[in-house]
């Protein structure tokens, strides 16, 4: 009787209550964190999906925590567009993460409302991996229609928020609230659909993180009567911040500080 029922629960369209659904009707792409990728629905991060990042302050890691997937992405060949940044993005940090920046899009509405608009005709053309965006005011109205946009365009929506939307209903496939706990990234799972919320993750951002391997270019040799001493070359450190000027307020990568400029596309 008992090796029926297990061979029962083997099957594919089964799902246990004690673990995440893994037949989602979605798309996924692996978060780059093999503790995060074991509790999420799908094995990652869903696309067609509405992600919400709610936090306390910035630069505590959340965007560290989705460079592995947005790397992905853009090898895909899919855009990663940027709506409203509230810093502008550090090109340098990016490119050492091994994100392709001709597949960025910065768009700078000049209000709010704009900003919705944007985010929303994004996510339905169909070419956005993924839309950044860090709307500071959105009702439930709003969030249901930016989670039919990702439907329709499989793209991942992705919306930093305060931690006080906390209480606000939303129809999102996933919440997540991030705290700063000495030096680590503490995530909480608020909600889940298809898993189970309530679960904690520490996370050390530097050292649990599988990024992509890149390759490295080739080095041409100098023509000379004696070997030429190729110069050690420094392994890029991504996760350390920038340096920036005396009183510029600065987010860790891949964030830098500074007002928003004019323009679609760097």
């Amino acid at each position: 009787m008992n090796s029926a029922v297990e061979e029962l629960l083997q099957q594919p369209g089964i799902w246990r209550a004690n673990a995440p659904a893994r037949n989602t009707g979605l798309e996924h792409v692996s978060s780059g964190f093999d503790s995060l990728d074991a509790c999420l629905p799908g094995g990652g991060w869903p696309l067609g999906a509405v992600t919400e990042i709610l936090h306390g302050q910035s630069g505590i890691g959340e965007l560290r925590l989705l460079m592995p997937a947005l790397v992905e992405l853009t090898r895909r060949g899919r855009w990663v567009a940027l709506i409203a940044p509230p810093h502008i993005p550090y090109a340098p940090a990016l490119a050492a993460y091994g994100l392709d920046l001709s597949r960025l899009l910065l768009v700078h509405p000049r209000a709010e409302s704009d900003a919705l608009w944007a985010v929303e005709q994004a996510l339905r053309a169909g070419t956005c991996g993924a839309v950044l965006a860090w709307p500071r005011r959105l009702d439930e109205r709003s969030l249901r229609r930016l989670q039919l946009a990702a439907e329709a365009g499989n793209s991942w929506s992705l919306l930093f928020r305060d931690v006080r939307s906390a209480e606000q209903p939303s129809p999102a496939a996933l919440r997540l609230q991030l705290e700063e706990r000495k030096g680590k990234t503490l995530v909480q799972l608020l909600k889940c659909r298809g898993g189970h919320a309530g679960q904690h993750l520490l996370l050390d951002l530097e050292r649990d993180v599988r990024l992509p391997a890149t390759e490295a270019p080739a080095v041409e040799q100098p023509v000379a009567e004696k070997p030429a001493r190729r110069p050690r070359r420094a392994a890029p450190r991504p996760l350390s911040r920038p340096p920036a000027p005396a009183g510029t307020p600065q987010l860790d990568l891949p964030l830098a500080g500074g007002a928003p400029r004019r323009g679609r596309r760097r």
